[in-house]
């Protein structure tokens, strides 16, 4: 059964960004977690900003309308930056069909078939720790490929990411 055939990307609402903030990934993912809902909104952090979570985010819910995870399309002139993250107890896991049939790979095809009908012409990347070898294997098999490997600051400080670009298949 591939669940994310029930997926689909709808606005994120307020009441999506508190569950959000409810989420706990357990180490090493935890700094994925994002902070209290109501220091989110007192710094006007990410999608607590009405307009930033209007333009830039997305809900990902199954067909009982549960979110499922979310997805930001960062704009940057001719590229769409996918921000993204799958619900805890969703990430990791495989099917029941054997090694390599996870929902990651599946829940990424349909972020950058969203991304894609918001902006046709632009490329698709995402960012990711190159420590996280997980992420990086879903990626791939989501058909991203690694551009460039650089480091930048985090609010933990110095961490060092690659850059990884969609690759249509049809492009190649």
């Amino acid at each position: 059964m591939n669940h994310s055939l029930q997926w689909r990307v709808v606005p994120l609402t307020e009441s999506h960004g508190r569950e959000l903030c409810s989420w706990n990934y357990p180490p090493p993912y935890d700094l994925y977690n994002w902070p209290a809902w109501e220091t989110m909104q007192h710094e006007a952090l990410e999608f607590a900003d009405p307009l930033i979570r209007s333009k830039q985010y997305g809900a990902v819910v199954d067909e009982d309308d549960s979110l499922c995870g979310f997805v930001q399309f960062f704009p940057i002139v001719g590229v769409t930056r996918l921000g993204l993250g799958l619900r805890p107890d969703l990430s990791g896991h495989t099917e029941k069909h054997g090694k390599g049939k996870g929902l990651g790979a599946a829940f990424v095809k349909l972020l950058v078939q969203e991304a894609k009908r918001r902006s046709p012409l632009n490329e698709i990347d995402l960012e990711v720790l190159v420590w996280n070898e997980r992420a990086i294997r879903t990626y791939a098999k989501a058909g991203f490929v690694i551009t460039d490997t650089y480091e930048r600051q985090t609010p933990t400080g110095m961490a060092t990411f690659h850059c990884m670009v969609f690759s249509d298949e049809e492009d190649q």
